[in-house]
């Protein structure tokens, strides 16, 4: 196993140390350390494409890999985000960081969408043994993906150590600011996704 699949390997093994970390609230600043783990994960996927690529080590396990660690740690992210309530200081009330929870799971649908669409446009074209690249949108839509969940963390952070200091205007501008990376992250996912199977259509044309 090369280093960069090690790297990919080690974003998997990260994933259940951040969901842990988010729900232990018996451990202090465990929400923050959730962020910082789960901003750690979100840079190895750089790190581990940048050196698979300049070091000529892209393989098939790699790729593998990168996919399975980058559709779980997303989606490990949101429905964190969504199903699991913070509550102000320890006090009671709680809703989740993503609220209202229908706007989270509208977001995590779509993602979720695009990812099992282009999975399977990929699927059709390797039967086809066409290889299908990634574009420049898709990289953009992950970084917006991860730039927003990591925003939520330290939001939930914030709201469940700090609620009352930033009770009124404060809170609602960073609502409002959580609600503008949702609606990019939307758009460019819905682009990214357009973009991928219109510049792949020829792969649904069937043989003759």
């Amino acid at each position: 196993m090369n280093l960069p699949n090690k790297i990919s390997l080690c974003r998997i093994l990260l994933i259940p140390l951040f969901v842990f970390f988010y729900l232990a609230t018996f451990i202090p600043y465990g929400k923050l350390v959730a962020m910082l783990l789960f901003a750690i994960a979100c840079f190895t996927d750089y790190l581990d494409g940048h050196i698979a690529r300049s070091r000529n080590l892209v393989t098939n396990l790699g790729k593998f890999l990168d996919s399975i660690a980058d559709k779980v740690l997303i989606m490990a992210g949101i429905i964190l985000l969504v199903a699991v309530p913070i509550s102000a200081n320890g006090g009671s009330g709680a809703e989740p960081a993503i609220f209202p929870t229908y706007v989270g799971a509208v977001v995590g649908i779509i993602i979720l969408g695009r990812e099992f669409i282009i999975s399977a446009l990929r699927q059709i074209a390797a039967a086809k043994n066409v290889i299908l690249a990634a574009d420049i949108y898709g990289k953009i839509k992950a970084v917006f993906q991860f730039v927003t969940l990591i925003y939520y963390f330290a939001y939930a952070f914030v709201v469940e150590e700090f609620y009352y200091a930033i009770k009124g205007t404060a809170n609602t501008v960073l609502c409002l600011i959580g609600y503008v990376l949702l609606a990019a992250t939307v758009i460019l996912t819905l682009v990214s996704a357009g973009k991928y199977l219109v510049s792949n259509k020829k792969v649904f044309r069937d043989e003759k």
